[in-house]
């Protein structure tokens, strides 16, 4: 599996959740649709921290260290904001603003990753890299079976 193949259908994915959300008028599909947001981001950077940016760490420019040290600090803030989206009515006007505000920072955070990031992956040895992607694949499968089985109960 091609980690970076995965990061990119779960950007389009977060994406697409954001068109939806924005379009959407009742608010407690703008409340799901911001639980799913959040779960989906979560996961994500989970992915990334844990598996992904360790092995581009490795990668030796200065460039990788640099940009791997900045989407760390990019998830930070992001989570600072998924923290805040529970407490705060779909209804409020402050919402809007915040989901704004995370749309933004996640555009920003996928076209660097996107221009720039995946390209350094190309300096990671091929089976290292199937690996990461394997990796990723099985956490966000056992990812998903939890929330499934969440639901079920």
């Amino acid at each position: 599996m091609d980690p970076v193949k995965l990061l990119k259908k779960q950007h389009r994915e977060v994406e697409a959740l954001f068109k939806r959300i924005g379009k959407t008028e009742g608010a407690s599909e703008r409340r799901r649709l911001m639980e799913e947001i959040s779960a989906k981001l979560t996961l994500h950077t989970k992915l990334e921290e844990e598996i992904f940016y360790p092995a581009l760490r490795e990668v030796p420019t200065k460039k990788a260290e640099e940009m791997v040290l900045e989407a760390y600090e990019e998830h930070h803030v992001v989570k600072l904001v998924l923290a805040e989206l529970p407490e705060v009515d779909p209804e409020d006007e402050r919402f809007e603003a915040k989901m704004t505000v995370l749309e933004e920072l996640i555009e920003h955070h996928v076209e660097e990753e996107e221009d720039e990031m995946f390209k350094l992956a190309d300096k990671i040895d091929d089976d290292e890299l199937e690996a990461l992607g394997e990796r990723m694949a099985q956490e966000a499968e056992q990812a998903g079976a939890s929330v499934r089985n969440k639901r079920a109960a």
